[in-house]
């Protein structure tokens, strides 16, 4: 008779799905080890290189042996006071470099540590949905009870938060913001954000703003930083990544900045998880944030390139499409009578027949379904050449 596994996890992984990124990475790997061309737009991944000074920079401290010693966990001085002065130059908000200021190994891994330190049993978070799953799960992991709220602008989302705050007991206890936002490319103004502080204070909830997309703009926009409302940093914190802006996306480098007690608490959880960054990483990042705000406008120009060249090759398709003003997706909807068949299955059939990746939208919550996110990083032939093998697939599939 077999033994009876006595393997057990936690309950809480019972409330989290099987990871979509992972299941598309999955599926894209196992055809190109058959030899398929998979052209992969289902994760926001760039393929576009680190600035050149960032990556001389790197190599330069990475054959210093002192630099492989643990590094400075909470950031080092140099780069604390760089991201202040980013923050002063970019937005005209003064923050105190030693207690406002902390630096994450990515903006993700910062804001599931953060969900850890100030929500638990008991505990409400508001997420505007469809969400980034981790926007969700860093919350449910730390054992919050997640309400979602649509993000669709008709849905009226000032007012339905402040219809929660009213109807619930106790009241929640962090708004989670994520502007320009991942994955619909929704956008908001400077108004929006004082909107929010009033209630914020009104309610006495926290708020976590995700800014990841932050220089990624077109058209003209220019996307406001929360902490730009009056009396942000009474309320709230912001999670920002060098992963866009400069594309060190594999470099594993974000931060934290805003309210000190919400700073400290960051910090006070990720002393018992993690030594911090790789040193040779953080002068890298001083780097960047001092030496190149001249390539953050090339390489939005670059996206937005992109962007019309997806968007106008799936119009043509007559797909119903509104070109976002931020960020490296599309959100697309699924035209008629594909959107049928559901996004899951419509993007695993995108896989199969057309050798194009794409991330269903049912991976940002239920919300979600009907749609597909692009990601815009593969080049403008490729995506050309995306849209016209998935123009053939259509017309290969019985609905």
């Amino acid at each position: 008779m077999e033994e009876k596994s006595f393997i057990r996890f936690a309950n809480r992984m019972e409330q989290l799905p099987p990871y979509l990124f992972g299941m598309i990475n999955k599926m894209k790997m196992e055809k190109r080890r058959k030899g398929d061309d998979v052209i992969d737009l289902g994760m926001g991944n760039p393929m576009d290189p680190a600035p050149d000074a960032v990556i001389d920079k790197l190599i330069e401290v990475a054959k210093d042996p002192k630099a492989h010693r643990y590094p400075e966990s909470s950031g080092m001085p140099h780069l604390k006071i760089e991201i202040a002065k980013y923050y002063k130059r970019h937005y005209n908000i003064d923050l105190d470099s030693e207690k406002e200021t902390y630096f994450t190994i990515g903006s993700k891994e910062g804001i599931s540590h953060l969900c850890l330190a100030i929500m638990g049993p008991g505990d409400s978070v508001l997420v505007p949905a469809p969400a980034f799953p981790v926007h969700i799960y860093a919350a449910v992991i730390a054992g919050a009870n997640v309400m979602k709220i649509p993000i669709a602008p008709e849905k009226n989302f000032l007012e339905r938060i402040a219809n929660i705050c009213e109807a619930c007991y106790p009241k929640p206890k962090v708004l989670m913001l994520n502007y320009p936002h991942n994955p619909t490319g929704v956008v908001t103004d400077i108004k929006f954000f004082n909107e929010i502080v009033k209630l914020a204070k009104k309610y006495k909830f926290m708020v976590i703003s995700d800014f990841a997309y932050s220089k990624i703009t077109f058209d003209g926009y220019v996307a406001p930083s929360f902490l730009e409302a009056e009396g942000a940093k009474d309320v709230g914190v912001e999670f920002g990544s060098f992963s866009k802006n400069y594309s060190m996306a594999g470099w594993r480098i974000g931060y934290c900045v805003g309210n000190s007690q919400m700073v400290k608490a960051l910090g006070s959880i990720k002393g018992y998880f993690d030594y911090g960054i790789f040193s040779a990483i953080q002068v890298a990042g001083i780097i960047a944030l001092r030496d190149c705000d001249d390539t953050i406008p090339e390489l939005a120009k670059i996206y937005q390139v992109r962007r019309d060249v997806l968007c106008s090759g799936l119009e043509r398709l007559g797909w119903d499409i509104q070109r976002p003003k931020a960020g490296m997706f599309v959100w697309a909807k699924i035209p008629e009578p594909f959107n049928k068949m559901g996004a899951m299955q419509f993007a695993i059939e995108m896989m199969d027949r057309a050798n194009v990746a794409v991330a269903p939208g049912t991976g940002f919550s239920e919300e979600g379904e009907g749609y597909l996110r692009l990601a815009l990083v593969e080049n403008e032939e490729r995506l050309r050449q995306a849209v016209r093998q998935m123009k053939k697939a259509m017309e290969n599939m019985n609905v």
